[in-house]
């Protein structure tokens, strides 16, 4: 597979206009990257500029701290499907993980895995607040819940992805389960090392900079 496949083409930050998402999404079509992922209200903007493409429209849940009510979670998720969205990264509630409740924890991503209809769902688990215990029963629980990813960061929080908790998240599931690495590859040589560690996608904003071989400055 070909390294532009493994890249979620992504542009979060909140001030990013329409220009920036339609440029977004002819860089992705250009360049065969596997999705665009952004927030919820450009997804009808990146459905209609990549009409015809293969690169698909992936959006984010309960963005970028995870700590919204389920309810409003699941109907956000509705919202996007009905708006185009081909993919749904979900920010699990992150103070839930660390208190332990597992339970809640695995129902709230189950219920957004059954709105989603058999879409790719991605659990961002913020892996740089929880302590190694923790990351294995995010990622455990986010199988249990049929999640189809387990995913390592949403960039905005205090720090992104490293290979040992790549390595660990791989570990912690079974082959049903990938992972996604995101929040700070910016050049070839990381990208290349988060794959060798088990991460099937990557999100970034430096994807071009990555298959063109040089060093991006973008902060996610």
């Amino acid at each position: 597979m070909s390294l532009a496949k493994y890249i979620d083409h992504t542009l979060l930050k909140p001030e990013a206009t329409i220009d920036q998402i339609e440029q977004l999404c002819t860089e992705a079509a250009e360049h065969q990257f596997a999705s665009v992922c952004i927030n919820p209200y450009w997804v009808p903007t990146a459905k209609k500029a990549l009409a015809g493409s293969d690169v698909k429209v992936c959006t984010v849940i309960g963005f970028p701290l995870g700590a919204g009510l389920s309810h409003g979670k699941v109907h956000e998720t509705q919202e996007a499907i009905i708006a185009g969205a081909d993919e749904v990264d979900m920010v699990q509630n992150i103070g839930a993980a660390r208190e332990g409740h597992w339970n809640f924890i695995e129902h709230e991503i189950h219920e957004i895995v059954s709105t989603a209809e058999g879409r790719i769902v991605k659990v961002i688990l913020e892996t740089c607040l929880l302590d190694s215990d923790q990351i294995r029963h995010c990622c455990q629980a986010a199988e249990r819940a049929g999640a189809s990813f387990v995913k390592t960061s949403t960039g905005f929080s205090t720090g992104g992805a490293t290979i040992e908790d790549v390595k660990l998240m791989r570990e912690s599931v079974s082959n049903a389960v990938q992972i996604k690495a995101s929040g700070g590859i910016r050049d070839f040589a990381s990208a290349q090392q988060m794959i060798d560690a088990g991460a099937t996608r990557l999100g970034t904003s430096a994807g071009i900079a990555i298959i063109s071989g040089s060093t991006s400055t973008a902060d996610y």
